[in-house]
């Protein structure tokens, strides 16, 4: 396995179809059974709907970061949990979470793994127009709790608990950030799934099993 490169965004695009629904500091659970407010769409560079219990994400341009948002605005600090998996076109890509993200899906923070076993945590601002700012190491590293190859499942988990955030693969701590700054930036926001390519197409990730669930259930 070869080292990858920072994660430099070519291609910036979200689905079609956003619905808004609030969510607030309520725990929030999404198996996929339907579509429910989740995002949409179909155009020459990805596809994204729900089929057979699982949103899957397909990924027809040879490298940007695409993705599909829950409409739900105002998660908070809490518990972030989601089940990916590959199930087809070449290793070298990135898929995962994104949380925090802003209206306009501008600004956001991603968690990303690829199925040839690294993973990539880090800061998207302005729509990427610049590379995306890593908060673990220099950009994509190599993870052994990461579950390599097609059609295996892998368990993503943030715990977000104001200016510290840990990220888990398959239950073991991959990375872990305290910035004070970021989480003033970021209180709340939407969540979303994503498959970012790499320089290949054809990439298709299934996602199921989205659960957050709040560090306090205010009343």
């Amino acid at each position: 396995m070869r080292p990858k490169p920072s994660l430099v965004i070519l291609i910036l695009l979200a689905l079609l179809s956003l619905a808004v629904a609030g969510c607030g500091d309520k725990s929030y659970t999404e198996t996929f059974d339907s579509l429910g407010s989740w995002g949409h769409g179909d155009n020459a560079d990805v596809s994204g709907d729900v089929a057979n219990g699982v949103y899957e994400l397909y990924v027809k341009a040879d490298s940007g970061l695409f993705w599909a948002t829950a409409g739900k605005e105002e998660l908070g600090t809490g518990t972030y949990e989601l089940e990916t998996t590959q199930i087809e076109g070449p290793l070298d890509n990135g898929y995962g979470l994104m949380f925090r993200v802003d209206g306009e899906a501008s600004d956001f923070l991603l968690f990303e793994i690829s199925s040839d076993g690294f993973a990539w945590i880090g800061w998207c601002e302005n729509g990427c127009e610049d590379d995306a700012l890593p908060l673990v190491g220099d950009g994509w590293f190599e993870s052994k709790a990461i579950r390599e190859d097609l059609n295996v499942t892998n368990n993503l988990r943030v715990l977000y608990d104001n200016s510290e955030m840990v990220f888990s693969v398959n239950g073991q701590e991959v990375g872990r950030v305290a910035n004070a700054d970021l989480a003033d930036r970021v209180a709340s926001g939407d969540v979303g799934l994503l498959v970012e390519t790499l320089g290949q197409s054809g990439v298709r990730v299934a996602f199921d099993n989205f659960s957050y669930m709040p560090l306090v259930e205010e009343e």
